[in-house]
């Protein structure tokens, strides 16, 4: 029986499954998981299930530090065990149970390995003054009389060309 307590976050609970791949497979299904989990229901977004031959070379050990954030600190005592595992694997993430506190009693096919915490992100940031160029009001300032004459021009000009493309097609359907 493996206790989740309310509220956890950051956990990843590894398990070998020790099932054919179409079971395995089959764990994917809506409602199919959460009752080998003896639960009454789970978020599948947040549940891995794959072959760990899948993992080629990184091998299940550098997925769990590379690809999900575990610190290789937390994984070397496991490191034989998860070495070990051929079939198929099943990650679990808190995020899986909604918040929620569950108790998992899983099936015999399913055999807990350990948990990990992922790495916390550093969300800080340094403390450092805002560029200049970012605060309000500090680009050039154009004079009222500038702007209005430059707006001017720009709808004479427009005023202008639109007045040519008239002409221009009278005199095309005329002559």
């Amino acid at each position: 029986m493996i206790e989740i307590p309310a509220e956890e976050r950051g956990v990843i609970r590894v398990f070998d499954l020790d099932m054919a791949a179409e079971q395995a497979r089959f764990l994917r299904e809506p409602g199919a998981l959460a009752q080998v989990l003896g639960i009454d229901e789970i978020d599948l977004d947040h549940v891995e299930i794959f072959p760990v031959s899948d993992l080629e070379e990184l091998g299940l050990v550098g997925y769990l530090i590379q690809g999900c954030g575990i610190a290789e600190t937390a994984i070397t005592p496991d490191r034989d065990r998860l070495a070990a595992v051929q079939g198929h694997v099943l990650l679990l993430r808190s995020r899986a149970f909604g918040g929620a506190a569950r108790r998992l009693t899983p099936s015999s096919q399913i055999r807990y390995i350990a948990s990990y915490g992922e790495r916390p992100i550093n969300w800080s940031a340094t403390s450092q003054p805002p560029p200049e160029s970012s605060k309000l009001y500090t680009g050039g300032k154009v004079a009222p009389r500038d702007a209005r004459n430059a707006a001017r021009r720009i709808g004479a000009a427009l005023f202008a060309g639109v007045m040519i493309l008239i002409a221009l097609t009278l005199y095309l359907l005329v002559f």
